[in-house]
């Protein structure tokens, strides 16, 4: 049994997280930072950390305390450093039966629940008018365009939309495919007027090679993720300049994530499609769209109202059905 920190932690890092789970680089660049910071908590408060043995919940719930009362973080960011932790602990309980105990108490730390975040959305009236921008006629404006376009066609993540290439692009067939978190992929599917613009920003830029990525910049092979938000805090104030009422909210490239979705949502799209679309792993991700959007709840309200007469008698089983409905949707 080897029972040195630093021997589970080095295999965690080379060989679990990378070729076991296929992680992406960037999550386990998140995850390094964060026992990064917690063997710097440790050596500045002499804990000995060398062996698993003196690891234990005492001091990871206080690292915990530190990151929220001395560092200030947000309890989301403390939920995520928890996370790091607790799979990092999982994978050590698994290949030593004889920290089962010590891991499964750091695992019992809970995470924190955060506050209800508000989904930034545009409305589709702000999405044609802020497409409406860009001359076409220049090159530049052209290419942001495209970024703009696709960032909301496809719902795309800021990562994965700066990594589409050209051999992922299918135009018989009008999809594109997207490379998401934990290197899964997925094909959206795109209209016929977004792969006519497509095909001609290509042959504008002389895009040849299937392996270049779709959006370089004069400064490297693909555009920055500052570079994406410079060129849409670009155009957002141009766009408001002409219609001040609009946009009243800070806008990312994850608004035209949640745009599209809430744009899927009121047109009466499934929820699991549009799961499938944007990628996530449960449905209940996707449900935020239907809880946030007030059109949606109109809807649902307007739709399920047939059930609702108060003369009317119940059974238990259509009471506890309309309970459960208005738990779900109306918050």
């Amino acid at each position: 049994m080897n029972n040195t920190f630093s021997y589970y932690v080095t295999n965690y890092f080379k060989e679990y997280l990378p070729k076991v789970k296929s992680y992406s680089s960037n999550t386990i660049k998140s995850y390094k930072e964060t026992i990064i910071q917690l063997i710097n908590y440790f050596e500045n408060n002499k804990i000995d950390y060398s062996k698993i043995d003196n690891i234990n919940y005492d001091a990871i719930n206080n690292f915990l305390l530190y990151l929220e009362n001395e560092n200030n973080l947000s309890i989301s960011s403390r939920n995520q450093r928890l996370s790091a932790i607790h799979s990092l602990f999982k994978y050590i309980q698994k290949r030593e039966l004889s920290y089962f105990d010590k891991c499964s108490q750091i695992l019992s730390i809970e995470y924190k629940k955060t506050p209800v975040t508000i989904v930034s959305y545009m409305s589709m009236d702000e999405i044609k008018i802020l497409l409406s921008i860009p001359n076409i006629k220049n090159n530049n404006e052209f290419k942001h365009l495209i970024i703009l376009t696709l960032l909301y066609e496809t719902g795309a993540r800021v990562s994965e939309l700066i990594n589409i290439k050209l051999e992922d692009i299918n135009f018989v067939n009008k999809y594109i495919i997207l490379y998401g978190k934990g290197n899964k992929t997925r094909t959206v599917p795109i209209s016929k007027d977004v792969l006519s613009i497509l095909d001609n920003y290509i042959k504008r830029f002389n895009i040849i090679d299937k392996n270049s990525y779709l959006l370089g910049s004069k400064y490297s092979d693909k555009i920055s993720r500052f570079g994406v938000q410079y060129i849409i805090d670009n155009y957002i104030k141009k766009a408001k300049d002409i219609y001040p009422n609009y946009y009243n909210q800070k806008i990312t490239p994850h608004s035209f994530r949640h745009s599209k979705a809430m744009h899927l949502l009121e047109a009466g799209v499934n929820l699991i499609y549009i799961r499938d679309i944007l990628g996530h792993k449960s449905i209940t991700t996707t449900e935020i769209y239907a809880k946030t959007n007030p059109e949606i709840k109109r809807k649902a309200i307007e739709d399920n109202s047939q059930f609702i007469h108060v003369e009317d008698k119940y059974s238990n089983d259509t009471k506890q059905n309309l309970l459960n409905w208005l738990k779900n949707y109306v918050e």
